[in-house]
């Protein structure tokens, strides 16, 4: 793109995007490999003999995989047919486009780190298509899951509170809405720490009651443009009998979990009246929503034996029932493209997020192809690294964990690499970062 930093790499040794290409990623691989192992008795009782071969079969192909991204060797094309084979093809097409004949083909930690990473996830999935029968089997769902139970002290606390607060809700004045409404932006944002793909697959469940951390987490917001949501939204509400507001999901488990107590709360409130949520087709970056994940956490929440927890479960399915909230997925969420080319990539999808009134964006993935993933200086406004992605009113809602941050103070970037060197991937820190008409 014209007039923009290049983007982030394994070129970059030391770097964040260079350490997670030589660390992380066979790690999460070598991980991905022993769930397979772990389950061989499973492919057999489910399939026979043909289900124990193909459990061999994608386990090769992940070592092989492996051994490609250690050695740096050449990115190769995917072979096995699916829906996004030829526009995933093209779009290593267009990387070798853009390097030097010198520099020979696209490889592992000299391509733009987005592209590699996502080129991964996608290849773990080619090596199960290309194992059948257990072709549908999530590598990730066990790590999903128990990230969810190893939450539930605190998922109970957000249940309680969110129930106990829809008794009075009708009650509460214009001030104390918009309290109400920061307090479950900002548990949202929080739940964005828990990210399975970080901790390269380790357990990063939330064991504590995150409702009572709020106010000391409030320090840790470099920008926060919460103020602009409320004015947004209630200005809409006011102006206009229907509200949508679009939620393009991150992780599951937990913080699918606080995705949805925010929905609720939007609807119970009449901030909005109807939610649109966005997950991935195919099982990605370890610890992201699918449907699968969106129906069974609900599930699992209905059948809680805490009644508050129950309840939210109830509410949840009936939201769905009655089309108040809707899931879609698209491939395009699972491509290696940044979102200034979703109009062209994917019209159909740039046309559905352009019906919206506002659309949040949870957690780091969606940053990094918001901007790009590129080099930008601390201080380029928001609106200008989006690089012409404006469906509708949009925010970012992230916990820093990959070294891109823009839209901040001057000097404010220096100030917090003096302090802490490592803010930008740690988690510890987060934005409500906004782009739209005031």
């Amino acid at each position: 793109m014209a007039g923009s930093p290049e983007p982030l790499s394994g070129q970059d040794v030391g770097s964040f995007a260079y350490l997670t290409i030589k660390d992380r990623t066979p790690q999460i691989l070598t991980k991905v490999i022993d769930t397979l192992h772990r389950h061989k008795n499973e492919f057999f009782e489910k399939h026979g003999e043909e289900g124990t071969e193909a459990g061999k079969k994608a386990i090769s192909l992940l070592s092989k995989l492996r051994n490609e991204l250690q050695t740096d060797k050449p990115i190769v094309p995917l072979v096995e047919k699916f829906v996004d084979t030829d526009i995933w093809n093209q779009y290593l097409e267009y990387q070798q486009s853009l390097m030097k004949e010198s520099d020979g083909k696209p490889r592992w930690f000299h391509s733009p780190w987005l592209f590699v990473e996502c080129y991964m996830y996608r290849r773990i999935h080619e090596a199960l298509t290309q194992s059948p029968p257990i072709d549908d089997f999530d590598v990730f769902k066990e790590l999903k899951e128990q990230n969810f139970f190893e939450s539930q002290e605190s998922i109970i606390s957000l249940c309680t509170y969110l129930q106990e607060l829809m008794r009075t809700i009708e009650e509460l004045d214009e001030d104390q809405l918009k309290n109400e409404f920061f307090k479950f932006l900002q548990i949202s944002l929080w739940g964005n720490k828990c990210d399975l793909s970080l901790s390269g697959g380790e357990t990063s469940s939330q064991k504590n009651d995150l409702i009572s951390s709020l106010e000391d987490l409030k320090p840790f917001i470099l920008v926060n443009d919460m103020e602009r949501l409320w004015s947004l939204l209630s200005k809409k509400t006011r102006e206009k009998a229907s509200v949508r507001v679009d939620i393009v999901l991150d992780n599951s488990g937990f913080e699918l979990t606080t995705d949805l107590v925010l929905a609720d709360f939007l609807l119970s409130s009449k901030l909005a009246t109807e939610i649109h949520f966005y997950g991935k087709r195919i099982p990605w970056f370890v610890s992201d929503t699918t449907i699968h994940d969106f129906n069974w956490l609900i599930e699992q929440v209905k059948h809680s034996n805490h009644k508050w927890v129950a309840k939210c479960g109830v509410d949840w399915e009936n939201c769905v029932k009655m089309s108040r909230w809707v899931y879609h997925d698209h491939i395009f969420w699972t491509l290696p493209h940044e979102y200034c080319a979703m109009s062209q990539v994917a019209p159909d999808l740039y046309a559905e997020l352009q019906k919206a009134d506002l659309i949040l964006f949870k957690g780091d993935l969606n940053y990094r192809k918001l901007t790009g993933d590129r080099k930008w200086a601390f201080t380029i406004p928001f609106h200008q690294a989006l690089s012409d992605f404006h469906p509708a009113p949009l925010c970012s809602i992230r916990t820093l964990k990959a070294e891109i941050q823009v839209g901040l103070q001057p000097g404010q970037g220096e100030e917090l690499a003096a302090l802490e060197p490592s803010w930008l991937t740690s988690g510890k820190y987060g934005i409500f970062q906004f782009d739209g008409p005031l």
